[in-house]
């Protein structure tokens, strides 16, 4: 009896001593899978906090880019009024001036402004005197804000020496229009004038920052423009303004919010966006990691790198629905289609028409016999053999696409000091690329012979739009390949006769 108690009590100790192992090693494995998990996600927060901030400041430049963009843009516009000799140099306040003549003059002035004013959704687009008068469109909202003062009011907008012109938003407290004003001569000033509304385009923010407020304020951090239209006219809130007091770029984020700001000429572009909200999927994740912890004490190592790549997987899901979309074509490496249009289109319509640029156009010729006769793959070299004949033919100020299946097209940005230059400079160039194809053999034998036809067209010549530039091309090109092929044309007014036929 005895000796079966010894038995028992020296079972009943190896089990205690067993389960006291277990629980020691359960309590070390638990606290390990805490220490690790805490250290996992204190760097999380970091790294992940670090890349918000940065691409949220990306996304602020880019709205500080688009603003800029637009604001010159609108400048562009005025500065086609000076088009008309009549709108710089009649005076309504020359007491000589002939009545008969006078109207006539007037009604010019007024036909060449008004076709401008439909380029745009102007509110205003016309020229005020010294005396008060008006020619162009001037509503009878500005009217009645200026009153009887309304050429001295304008004129004190007028604070760019350099440029005679000026900003203004806010005048008398009214922020539903932005105006800008430029001298004329000494007795006018052309104004224009659009609804603040009109920038929703300009500040469009990613779907996956849907929450974020985007401002545009003025020196004194007034609301210029948001998309919640009761703080339009309204300071900016404290808890915003009082992150980023005297910054002209920065960047802040805190428990609280994530802030930053970017100046645009006088005004400000402020985002803001409650921090939780960033941060609301990596709470999730935080959470997740120590439930799933400590219910899998025992595999905790294994456990700890799944949770650590469920946890890269989130961050990672995180930053690229934060990154722009990828722009360059995987097999040729210039710009895709979309992409090259974008670009390109923006380059054009910022572009002031002293500004020469020049679109080409480059189509493979028997590129669809490669690819019947050899194959895709041999159709794949050719079009990589391409991307790298446009990349060392043009330089990086050049925007580089593909938009279609073996077809290239060229935005040339460099500047000359004369149009001739630069034509000599585009007809080298075209002379390069049909030249680049003359020792351009494939197949296995290297008997079957690639050449390339090129069709260009000059801004603002041929075109001041994308659309008008690329159909100005594609008839130049069509004119390259009816010649025979393995040639270049440029664009010819004659051409829409031809084409027509």
């Amino acid at each position: 009896m005895q000796k079966k108690q010894k038995r028992r009590h020296s079972l009943n100790s190896i089990v205690k001593i067993q389960l006291l192992i277990m629980i020691s090693f359960s309590v070390i494995v638990i606290a390990a899978v805490a220490i690790v998990s805490n250290l996992a996600i204190t760097k999380t927060d970091e790294t992940l906090k670090n890349k918000v901030i940065s691409l949220t400041s990306s996304l602020n430049v880019q709205m500080k880019l688009n603003m800029d963009g637009y604001l010159s843009r609108m400048e562009t516009i005025a500065a086609l009024a000076f088009g008309e000799e009549s709108s710089y140099t009649y005076d309504a306040t020359d007491p000589d001036n002939d009545e008969y003549e006078a109207i006539n003059t007037e009604k010019i002035i007024t036909d060449k402004l008004y076709s401008l004013c439909i380029m745009e959704n102007f509110v205003d687009y016309g020229i005020v005197y010294r005396n008060n008068r008006t020619v162009g469109k001037i509503s009878n909202g500005t009217l009645t804000l200026f009153g009887d003062k309304i050429y001295d009011e304008l004129s004190s907008m007028i604070y760019r020496p350099r440029t005679n012109d000026g900003w203004q938003a806010g005048y008398n407290n009214d922020f539903k229009r932005i105006y800008y004003v430029k001298q004329v001569h000494e007795n006018a000033v052309l104004v224009i004038s659009f609804y603040t509304t009109e920038l929703d385009a300009v500040f469009d923010n990613p779907e996956t920052l849907a929450d974020m407020n985007i401002r545009l304020v003025d020196s004194d951090y007034n609301t210029i423009y948001s998309k919640e239209i009761n703080e339009i006219g309204k300071p900016v809130p404290k808890d915003i303004s009082s992150r980023i007091d005297d910054r002209s770029s920065a960047a802040v984020m805190d428990d609280e919010y994530l802030v930053s700001v970017n100046s645009c000429g006088d005004w400000y572009v402020v985002c803001s966006i409650p921090t939780q909200i960033i941060l609301n999927e990596k709470n999730e994740v935080k959470l997740f990691i120590y439930v799933t912890g400590a219910a899998a004490a025992v595999l905790a190592a294994l456990i700890g790198l799944l949770l650590t790549y469920k946890l890269t997987n989130r961050i990672k899901s995180i930053v690229s629905t934060l990154d722009t979309k990828a722009s360059v074509d995987l097999l040729t490496g210039v710009l895709n289609k979309s992409y090259f249009e974008e670009y390109a289109g923006n380059a054009i319509s910022a572009s002031l028409e002293t500004e020469p640029h020049a679109m080409l156009i480059l189509d493979i010729d028997n590129f669809k016999g490669v690819n019947d006769t050899l194959g895709h793959a041999y159709g794949d070299k050719v079009l990589r053999k391409t991307g790298e004949i446009l990349r060392s033919t043009f330089t990086e100020d050049d925007y580089l696409g593909r938009i279609g299946g073996d077809e290239f097209c060229v935005l040339i940005n460099k500047r000359f000091n004369s149009p001739e230059k630069f034509k000599e400079y585009v007809t080298s160039k075209c002379y390069e690329l049909c030249s680049a194809y003359h020792n351009n053999y494939t197949g296995d034998d290297g008997t079957y012979k690639i050449s390339a036809s090129v069709g260009a067209a000059l801004y603002p010549e041929n075109g001041k739009t994308f659309d008008e530039l690329y159909k100005a091309c594609d008839k130049a090109l069509y004119k390259s390949k009816n010649a025979g092929r393995d040639s270049y044309s440029f664009y010819e007014p004659s051409m829409e006769s031809e084409a027509k036929q």
